[in-house]
Formats: structure tokens, C-alpha cells, sequence
């Protein structure tokens, strides 16, 4: 007789497991392989996903940035040029009593001297006074004090007399010209 043949039934039952048992891990193998590349695949895609966020979050936090420096260097040049703008509306008034002293006066060589400085400094700075009288009544530009009856038909809507000047200051209205229009 053979050994075989002379086994028991327990140590057969063992020998069918340990036959099993290769075949199982075999069989789980392949599974567990496709799960990983599956789990593999999924991460590559999560991660590009990732990857595309961050990279429309930096695009967007960047172009935001180049805005605010665009802006803030604008407002710097604004302040630049328009920070006098104070100053030259309290100055205004000074400027309309040396215009009222040069009727005054008859055009006094003196005060005409100190008025035509002044003038030529306040250009300098970016002062430059409106000339209204004959022109279309613009309400972006003058304020209209009062309306008289037009002495001609082609007056109509043009502004006839010019009560206080008005000014720009870098070519933006400092102060509106009070005029009188023809109605």
C-alpha cells in the first residue's frame, strides 16, 4: 500500500486547503491589482483637478493683484496732479479781487504786474481760466445765474454775459463759470 492511500480523512481535508489556498491568492491578485490601478487613476485625476484649482486660484489672485497695483498707481498720479486743488479754490477769490482791481485801477502797472505773476505761476501749477462768453450754454461747464430775452434769434442758448470766471484745474472743471444765457 501506498501512503496515499493510507491517509486519514483530516489530512486530506488539509492537503485540499493548502491546494486551495494558492488558487485564491491567485485569483485575488488580478483584483487587487485593477483596484490599485483604479485607486491609482482616481488620485491622478483628483490630483489634476488640484492642480487646475490652484492654478485658476493663483490666475485670479495675480490678475487681482495687477488691478490693485494699476489702481493705486493711478490714484498716486491723481493725487499728483489734482492734489493743489484745495489750495487753488480758496486762491480763486484772490484771483477774481485782482481782476476787480485792474478795473479799478485803469489797468495800474503795478497791480497788472503782481496780476500777471501770479497768472503766469497758477498756469504753471495746471490753472487755466474758461473762455465762455459767446459759446453754448453747457450745463457740464457753466452754471446758468440768470436767462434774458436774446437780442438776436441766432443768440439763442448762447451765454451772453460771464458774471464770476470759471476755472479748470489739468483740464477738469475747478470751478463753474456763472454766466447769463439768452433765452
Amino acid at each position: 500500500m501506498s501512503k496515499k492511500e493510507h491517509t486519514t480523512p483530516k489530512a486530506e481535508e488539509t492537503a485540499k486547503q493548502q491546494e486551495e489556498l494558492p488558487q485564491t491568492e491567485e485569483a485575488q491578485q488580478p483584483e487587487a491589482q485593477e483596484e490599485k490601478v483604479e485607486t491609482e487613476e482616481d488620485k491622478l485625476q483628483e490630483m489634476g483637478e488640484k492642480l487646475a484649482a490652484l492654478n485658476d486660484k493663483y490666475v485670479r489672485l495675480y490678475s487681482e493683484y495687477e488691478n490693485y497695483r494699476k489702481r493705486t498707481n493711478q490714484e498716486k498720479a491723481d493725487l499728483l496732479l489734482n492734489g493743489s486743488r484745495e489750495m487753488m479754490k480758496a486762491i480763486l477769490p484772490v484771483v477774481d479781487d485782482f481782476e476787480r482791481a485792474l478795473v479799478a485801477t485803469d489797468n495800474d502797472e503795478g497791480v497788472k504786474l503782481i496780476y500777471s505773476k501770479l497768472m503766469k505761476i497758477l498756469e504753471q501749477k495746471g490753472l487755466k481760466a474758461m473762455e465762455v462768453k459767446g459759446e453754448k450754454f453747457d450745463e457740464a461747464l457753466h452754471e446758468a445765474v440768470t436767462q434774458i430775452p436774446a437780442p438776436a434769434p441766432d443768440q439763442k442758448g448762447l451765454v451772453i454775459d460771464v458774471v464770476e470766471k470759471g476755472y479748470y484745474l489739468n483740464d477738469k472743471v475747478l470751478r463753474y463759470a456763472k454766466v447769463v444765457v439768452a433765452c
